[in-house]
């Protein structure tokens, strides 16, 4: 298989044979170790060159933008050359369902495979670990009010006295979004540090000490940016060791850096605090204030200004706030009524620990409250850093002031430099027609090496792109009741087994009460799973289990799913993903570029769109065996002139506008499932 051409922006690897190329093709050939130890392993030449080149940029120590089609099996292209010549090793992945799997399948598979004598570790967030000090507080504060609520903290203190990990992810029985988790665990705010006396049982600092004595250390891209933002993970200590860093799901680096390298504070926060100062200050110095009085004005203040905007939720650039808007004096009586309680909290917060711990939380959230407002948002401010937009964003009931930077580029290239180490940058959707010009602007890597190995799956074959014909405009009122319309009779011929991907929550609702209407008329027997009924994993494992179901999900369903065999038949895409024009970021980045001579729509929403688009269509085929149907309603895809560039980025799939050959595709299908004929 050959690399496929790119476009003059995209380097490609250095062609000189690597050190390790023998190896490597020992490794993954047909007689070697992989095909030996592992069930149903073949050999494809993608992932053998994959390998090649990872191993190639760890001998030189140099950078790698690895695009890998699905299918290729990208996962052990990378995994070999980290495990036998990586040295120090930080694999950070997408989600932490990604993370968990690397650690408890993919590594131990290929370690024991190739006999590495390697250390493993697995670092999550603070938040994913119990803390001693907070479960102890919860436990005898009796706050809690459900019945619900008491039994799982019954659950979380049996489970402190068994586990040697302290992460959550080992009690399946507790939910995830429990409220309860927020009261057990600690948060960079409410950690004691050093001077809590569990200090040495820390489950925290356990697996940061862990992390910092293993070869390979797996991370997911929230908790490295997090680090790198607010120095609060352990990867700032584990970082200068490092001699490979490898990203796996690489695309969602430029959204995660985006949220971590700008700064929030919000209305909740501030809320919190007050409940803390009023707890604490009742507890260990009564005497010392009148705590209900200094903490009113400040809760009184936070919840004014949630007010100041009346809609549910908004988002606004600063630019779109008018100067008369009472948001303006609202932020500075917070500001002020911060200020009296902070003056209190310095004259008490040597009386207790906690009672340091809300000074200091004040301090900082105060400050944060007061920078935003000051920062120029036309050039780089005092300390030279990047231009940002400020904006705020409301939801029901709380307010949020953010300070975004406009692009992540010279920041992430500030944390590369220093030691020379591997950078390995690896996703199945990094490049526009294998153009890597959008993704390398915005991580601000430009002039490495940048390569594509296209998916070893017959596409032509396996799949049918479906666009209706006669559907209307997206911004029309009818759409989506139009595309519910046209993607009814493929349903039905599908026998269920659909994903229907969403750009809106509001999308998946609609279409969930009109598909649930359409089913019980039709007498039509397909479970319907909905985004929010149940967390995303137990929706996929019902789904799998139900063998007809129909599941309905935005945009985390878009990625990083993977349903292989018959369970999955047909992905249905409701349109084009194209980001909301009125976010206040994309705005705010579109006007930078247009400054530039750009063009924001061709440089920057369409490969963003595309990248996405095909993150959804990549859901349909997983394996060399599945057969399926990509129904993408959005007349765009035929109609507009940019609509050839995104279907060019799509699989190379039979394509049809018209609704016979769907029809006829899965009757092929059904019968060759039954077995009375196989499908060429």
């Amino acid at each position: 298989m050959t690399e496929l051409d790119q476009k003059p922006n995209a380097n490609t690897v250095p062609a000189t044979p690597g050190v390790h190329d023998e190896e490597v093709e020992r490794i993954f050939g047909l007689s070697g170790a992989l095909s030996a130890s592992i069930k149903g392993y073949r050999p494809r030449e993608a992932q053998t060159e994959m390998a090649k080149a990872i191993a190639a940029a760890i001998a030189g120590q140099s950078t790698l933008l690895a695009e890998a089609g699905t299918g290729t099996g990208k996962t052990y292209a990378y995994l070999t050359p980290a495990l036998l010549w990586g040295g120090k090793v930080i694999i950070s992945t997408g989600t932490k369902n990604l993370q968990d799997q690397l650690f408890l399948h993919d590594i131990p598979t290929i370690k024991k495979v190739l006999k590495a004598p390697v250390s493993v570790a697995l670092l999550k967030g603070r938040a994913n670990y119990l803390c001693h000090f907070h479960l102890e507080r919860t436990l005898q504060n009796g706050r809690l009010t459900s019945r619900e609520d008491v039994g799982y903290l019954r659950d979380i203190s049996r489970f402190m006295k068994t586990t040697s990990t302290g992460d959550k992810a080992e009690l399946a029985r507790v939910p995830e979004t429990a409220p309860v988790w927020n009261l057990v665990t600690s948060t960079k705010d409410t950690c004691m540090g050093s001077e809590c006396q569990y200090y040495q049982d820390c489950f925290v600092m356990k697996a940061r000490k862990e992390a910092q004595q293993a070869d390979v250390v797996v991370v997911n891209h929230h908790l490295f940016f997090a680090d790198l933002a607010l120095k609060d993970t352990g990867i700032a200590e584990l970082l200068p060791s490092a001699n490979t860093v490898i990203f796996d799901e690489a695309h969602q680096l430029p959204d995660t850096a985006t949220l971590f390298f700008g700064e929030t504070v919000s209305t909740s926060q501030i809320l919190e605090l007050s409940r803390d100062v009023l707890a604490e200050g009742l507890s260990h110095a009564r005497d010392g204030a009148e705590w209900a009085n200094l903490v009113a004005p400040v809760e009184r203040a936070a919840r004014d200004l949630r007010l100041t905007f009346p809609q549910d939720s908004i988002r606004l650039s600063i630019l779109q706030i008018a100067p008369s808007s009472p948001f303006f004096p609202a932020l500075e009586t917070l500001k002020d009524t911060m200020d009296a309680m902070i003056a209190v909290l310095e004259k008490q917060a040597e009386r207790a620990e906690t009672l340091e711990l809300c000074r200091v939380r004040a301090i900082a959230l105060a400050t944060q409250l007061h920078d935003w407002r000051e920062l120029d948002v036309s050039k780089k401010d005092s300390a030279g850093k990047p231009e940002c937009v400020l904006w705020v964003e409301a939801y029901s009931t709380s307010l949020q002031l953010h300070k975004t930077p406009l692009s992540i580029a010279p920041i992430f290239n500030k944390q590369r430099e220093g030691v020379p180490r591997t950078w390995i940058f690896t996703s199945a959707t990094m490049a526009v027609k294998n153009d890597f010009t959008h993704y390398v602007s915005q991580m601000g890597l430009w002039d490495e090496p940048a390569k594509t190995w296209p998916s070893p799956f017959n596409y032509q074959e396996q799949g049918l792109l479906y666009v209706p014909s006669g559907m209307p405009l997206p911004n029309s009122r009818e759409y989506m009741d139009a595309v519910v319309d046209a993607a009814l009779p493929v349903i039905e011929a599908a026998g269920g087994r659909t994903f229907l991907l969403c750009t809106t929550i509001k999308a998946v609702k609609h279409s969930a009460e009109r598909l649930r209407e359409e089913f019980q008329k039709r007498d039509l027997a397909f479970p319907l799973f909905v985004q929010g009924d149940a967390g995303r994993t137990e929706l996929l494992e019902r789904f799998r289990a139900a063998g007809n179901g129909v599941l309905i999900g935005s945009q985390s369903f878009w990625e990083g799913v993977d349903v292989r065999g018959d369970a999955l038949s047909l992905v249905i895409i409701d349109k084009l993903p194209f980001a909301p024009p009125d976010d206040p970021v994309l705005a705010a980045r579109i006007e930078a570029m247009e400054k530039k001579g750009l063009n924001g729509f061709v440089h920057h929403q369409l490969p963003e769109a595309i990248i996405n688009l095909k993150q959804g269509a990549g859901r349909l085929i997983r394996d060399e065996t599945d057969k399926g149907v990509l129904m993408i309603c959005d007349p765009r895809l035929i109609s507009k002139p940019y609509g050839k560039r995104i279907w060019q980025s799509l699989p190379a799939f039979t394509r049809s506008r018209e609704l016979a050959p769907v029809l006829a595709f899965f009757a092929e299908l059904k019968l060759a499932r039954s077995g009375q004929f196989p499908l060429e």
